[in-house]
């Protein structure tokens, strides 16, 4: 499914800028601290670990069939609520800045953009270019702070249609 999901971004990052990493393997998703699953079959996964003791998006992926249909906002909601159940007080990742399903999408989800990532988030950024991953657009860091209320516009909508 990781590898269809990255098919959305053909046509996204600049043409002759390189390649993807290939999928995770078997034990880099054993080693993961949890990984959720949307659908059945699946049709899309996030995988969490832990980084500098907080919560860590490490990816989401949708396959492209189910693309638009929320499935990445659910599992992004269900992220958050697994480190908010667990004690994290924040959510990090790091994503492609233009893309529109990537950075502005995860600002949609209340993330704020790390300027200056430290220790852990910092080894995760430079691990990235050593990867190759800004060869391909520019990449950030975002964090979600667990803690602080989030505005009406992130509130999911009531059941009864009332706000």
């Amino acid at each position: 499914m990781e590898q269809a999901s990255d098919t959305l971004l053909d046509g996204m990052l600049p043409a002759g800028s390189g390649k993807l990493p290939p999928p995770a393997t078997v034990p880099e998703l054993a080693a993961s601290l949890h990984i959720l699953v949307a659908g059945n079959p699946p049709v899309g996964f996030a995988r969490l670990k832990e980084v500098d003791g907080q919560a860590h998006l490490e990816q989401l992926s949708v396959h492209p069939g189910a693309a638009g249909a929320g499935v990445g906002r659910a599992l992004v909601e269900a992220a958050l609520g697994w480190a908010r159940q667990r004690g994290y007080t924040s959510l990090t990742l790091c994503t492609f800045a233009e893309v529109p399903f990537n950075a502005p999408f995860y600002a949609s989800c209340g993330f704020e953009i790390v300027t200056h990532p430290v220790g852990g988030l910092a080894a995760l950024r430079t691990h990235e270019r050593q990867l190759g991953l800004d060869a391909l657009g520019e990449r950030v860091a975002m964090r979600r702070d667990l803690l602080k209320r989030q505005g009406p516009a992130s509130r999911p909508p009531s059941s009864s249609g009332t706000p």
